[in-house]
């Protein structure tokens, strides 16, 4: 049996050394602080990474942060645990409600009900009630546009704009339930769209705007959408990208839309399609600013954001609107502890769930400044994003792993140009990241003086779920740490038993959580054998895990991506923290190849640092590094070294593609979310 009360262990080796440094402890490890564990059983993820780094928060900050300490911590999650409806509702009591709630939850497994009874809005959450006090006239959205232009909409602005088109949605007859496709670059008319559709209870699915016709298509038929909210093009590198035109060829062969609205972005020549197509500006000028936020009952669905798979057919993913909003609005004050004063700035696209959650409906709920940008972080140089950190003065930065390695690629030199010493906070998001890359964003970014949140959580769970609180939880380079108020994880084997320290199994969470996807859309059998029918009453994850002996969580990888060697099962995340732990390697993807003896092979695809040369001999030497660092066990069968690695917009790397080009299959499944598709044929032809 899955025990069901989860109790974070008391880390015995945090208690000493000065705040902001690390701390080594007596079983420190040799250079690089890796090491090799002897506890591990055969069935499950092996786990042979050791980081023994720590890092207490610094004193000042612990201070004045809204948690201030580990006792805090442990006291507020134990109350979270053992009393979840009386944690939740002084949550959600913060916020407006018309009327409140008559139960917090209703759970039917796997079927959640958050608030039942309850009524609320989320853009009069986000808007209209900070209207009455001081922040009316405070920057909710900085924006920058990749050419340079820019715009500031303060809370008073940006109601307005948000009222004006809800209107605008109504008068081209989209009602409360409808469906809203929402394919717009970067810009504050995604957030003020997303927002008006809540406003009148339309359902939003945004599709990023680097993503195909063919994606595009897929979700307006899984949707059922009968609006499409989209710009002429955006910028991206210097170039534009034709959004009109592909949202054309989406709906060449007849579809369920009835009206696509266009935003005048770029200024490229477009189509207008007559009867069909219109200009937002153009409905503006029919429309006035009055409009009251309709009251919805808190299942509502809020939105639809669909991840594509093997299978090539992307699922929708359904939040609704009243556990979603407490759970964003309570991780982002927590977890960011964010204040007034902040400038906040998420680097995502508002495509994703991380846009969706911190750059629209959490900061904006907790009433804060964010800073939106439109394009690449490397254009026209390097340095875009430093220079925007210190124009803005940003204080706290939440960016993806992937992107922190292309910055390392990069060359420090960029980074040294620009004044940071405005951050206080930093944050990682959208994979593990490997402590290399954590420890060059703590000094180089962070001035060693920023505390790091490394979150773990996904599409499906609408929140962070295990993340450290900054002013509380001493933070180790590569863990994720413990969980989040209310969140109950455990890392278990093939049958559902909890493991124990250091040994690798499937992450699992034993109990509801207020965002938590309340199913797959149009397909509640599916949502229930791929997340919730291997472990009865649990949700399945899909990530491989291990928690150390101070209860810190450490995510291995995708459970997919397990590699099985010689009867041996090998996290990848840990092999490419030790090959990215080499001073020429900046970025590295290590996936299996079949191989008659041992079963599978390991085959790591590797990016050098800028200036690096590829040579046979650095293939050996970094063969030899994994060997030392892991084991013998580990060490890849196969370097290949790539100029880029297929990633997807948001910048996950593809190992499934990697996959296929590694065994000599052909690719095959989803391709939509690929970044570059160049990418592909460089690695199919790169010799061994």
């Amino acid at each position: 049996m899955i025990s069901r009360v989860h109790r974070p262990g008391t880390p015995p080796s945090l208690g000493c050394g000065e705040a902001g440094r690390p701390v080594a402890t007596a079983t420190a490890c040799p250079e690089n602080f890796f090491g090799i564990l002897g506890l591990l059983m055969h069935d499950n993820i092996e786990s042979h990474l050791v980081e023994k780094r720590v890092f207490k928060p610094p004193r000042d900050f612990s201070r004045k942060a809204r948690i201030k300490s580990l006792g805090q911590y442990r006291r507020m999650y134990r109350e979270s645990i053992r009393q979840p409806a009386k944690f939740w509702a002084r949550e959600a009591s913060e916020l407006v409600w018309r009327p409140r709630w008559k139960k917090v939850l209703e759970w039917k497994a796997p079927f959640a009900k958050w608030f039942v009874g309850g009524k609320l809005n989320i853009s009069e959450n986000c808007l209209d009630r900070h209207l009455s006090g001081p922040r009316r006239n405070k920057a909710a959205i900085i924006w920058e546009g990749e050419p340079g232009d820019r715009r500031t909409l303060t809370y008073q602005q940006l109601h307005h704009e948000v009222c004006r088109f809800a209107n605008v949605l109504k008068r081209n007859n989209i009602r409360n339930g409808d469906r809203v496709i929402i394919y717009l670059p970067n810009i504050p008319e995604a957030a003020i769209a997303m927002l008006a559709c809540a406003r009148i209870g339309a359902v939003h699915s945004v599709v990023f705007g680097g993503f195909s016709s063919d994606s595009i298509r897929d979700r307006i038929i899984d949707s059922g959408a009968i609006a499409l909210v989209t710009a002429d093009g955006a910028y991206r590198r210097g170039g534009i990208v034709p959004l009109k035109r592909n949202v054309d060829d989406a709906l060449r062969d007849g579809t369920s839309i009835k009206r696509v609205i266009v935003f005048r972005r770029a200024g490229n020549d477009i189509h207008m399609e007559e009867g069909r197509d219109v200009w937002w500006h153009r409905e503006l000028e029919y429309v006035d600013a009055n409009c009251r936020a309709t009251p919805l009952d808190s299942e509502h669905p809020l939105y639809l954001l669909y991840t594509s798979g093997s299978t090539g057919k992307p699922k929708g993913i359904l939040h609704t609107t009243g556990g979603y909003l407490v759970g964003v609005y309570s991780t982002m004050k927590y977890i960011f502890d964010i204040r007034d004063e902040d400038i906040f700035w998420c680097t995502a696209d508002v495509g994703w769930v991380t846009g969706h959650s911190y750059i629209v409906y959490g900061p904006l709920a907790n009433g804060a400044t964010v800073v939106m940008y439109e394009g690449a972080p490397n254009w026209p140089e390097p340095d875009r994003f430093w220079k925007i950190i210190e124009e803005y003065r940003v204080n706290i930065l939440y960016t993806a792993p992937t992107a922190i390695r292309a910055f390392i690629r990069w060359g420090d030199e960029w980074v040294a140009k620009h004044d940071l010493s405005s951050l206080r906070l930093l944050g990682t998001v959208g994979e593990p990241i490997n402590p290399e890359a954590w420890m060059w964003y703590h000094k180089n970014i962070g001035g060693s003086r920023c505390p790091i949140v490394d979150t773990w959580w996904q599409t499906e769970t609408g929140t962070i779920l295990i993340t450290p609180s900054p002013g509380a939880i001493p933070t180790k380079p590569g863990s994720a740490t413990l969980p989040f108020f209310g969140v109950d994880p455990a890392v278990v084997d093939e049958n559902g038993r909890e493991v124990g320290p250091n040994i690798g199994g499937k992450l699992i969470i034993r109990r509801p959580w207020p965002a938590m996807l309340r199913t797959i859309y149009g397909d509640k059998a599916r949502y229930r054998q791929q997340y919730w029918s291997e472990f009865k009453g649990n949700y399945l994850t899909g990530d491989g895990a291990r928690r150390d002996e101070d209860g810190y969580f450490w995510i291995v990888g995708r459970i997919d991506d397990v590699l099985n060697v010689a009867g041996h099962r090998l996290g990848t995340s840990e092999i490419e923290s030790a090959l990215v732990s080499h001073p020429r390697v900046a970025e590295a993807a290590v996936v299996p190849r079949p191989d008659e003896l041992k079963g599978q092979g390991v085959v790591a695809f590797v990016t050098l640092k800028t200036g690096v040369n590829a040579t046979r001999d650095l293939k050996e030497e970094l063969r030899d590094h994994v060997g030392v660092h892991i084991g013998r066990i580990a060490k890849p069968d196969e370097v290949r070294f790539a100029e880029a690695l297929p990633k997807t917009r948001s910048g996950k790397i593809m190992r499934r593609l990697l996959k296929e080009i590694a065994s000599g299959a052909k690719v095959t499944g989803d391709t939509t979310t690929l970044e570059d598709f160049s990418v592909l044929g460089k690695l199919a032809e790169s010799e061994e």
